[in-house]
């Protein structure tokens, strides 16, 4: 099943599914449900039933394809259709019941991102794009910002919390960043932050470290809204553990340039 149309569909069917379980069990879990996989690092049931529920639904509809997720399926995308899938992208926040945390679900087809789905579960939105497609945002296309002057610009961004040695490196380009741009932010969740530059609100975004659930639907919502996607060294494969930089073209080219400088 490599019909691009019968994927967001599939997609959108497990992403609701998984919202309507993430939004019933907000609020439930208590600290002591809480495991840490690393420094702030957390997951709970919630997060692996979420995944659960998300594998099910895909998996029935596309026989012969396979999941890559965050809790229960780590590992290599390899050859093939490949779903990767970030079940709850910030655990944190949801565990808070701060309102920024989303299902995410990308259709990798030989490592090539084809379908991307992210649910933004408390306000109920629902972003998607198809490669050659465009990105939506419900039923509005979606494109990203015209801001071109740095000092217009607002910055997303993501702390590398779980890879503390890297912190000396990050504050260089917060600091290189933060004096040029009129603003940077830190929601959470690099899902809803790619959708934000799709949509406009961001201008651009970087983290040093992401996994592929993490980018690979936002990496396409991005591209298919006119922006563009890269690794720290402006490579176009994100698809996989590392850093990743998006924006409207101008302000990803200078973020780029900035953020080399001050690595």
């Amino acid at each position: 099943m490599n019909d691009t149309a019968q994927l967001l569909e599939a997609a959108q069917l497990a992403a609701d599914r998984a919202a309507g379980f993430l939004r019933e069990q907000e609020g439930r879990l208590a600290p002591e449900a809480w495991s840490e996989k690393g420094q702030g690092d957390f997951v709970t049931e919630v997060d692996r039933e979420a995944e659960r529920i998300v594998a099910g639904t895909l998996l029935g509809a596309a026989p012969g394809s396979r999941v890559v997720g965050e809790e229960l399926t780590p590992g290599a995308l390899g050859p093939g259709l490949v779903w990767v899938v970030d079940p709850l992208d910030g655990t944190t926040n949801f565990l808070h019941r701060f309102p920024y945390y989303a299902v995410s679900i990308g259709a990798v087809l030989d490592g090539v991102p084809i379908v991307g789905v992210v649910r933004h579960v408390p306000p109920g939105i629902r972003y998607h794009a198809v490669r050659g497609g465009g990105a939506w945002q419900d039923g509005a296309r979606l494109a990203v910002s015209r801001v071109a002057e740095p000092k217009h610009a607002l910055i997303g961004t993501g702390f590398p919390f779980k890879y503390v040695h890297l912190l000396p490196r990050y504050q260089r380009q917060f600091a290189a960043v933060m004096s040029r741009a009129a603003g940077v932010r830190r929601p959470g969740s690099a899902a809803l932050d790619l959708c934000d530059v799709a949509a406009g609100r961001y201008d651009g975004f970087w983290e040093l470290v992401l996994a592929p659930w993490d980018v690979a639907a936002g990496t396409l919502i991005v591209r298919e809204a006119g922006g563009r996607v890269t690794g720290l060294l402006g490579e176009d494969d994100v698809i996989r553990q590392g850093p990743i930089v998006a924006g409207n073209p101008a302000i990803h080219a200078w973020l780029l340039g900035v953020l080399q400088q001050g690595s």
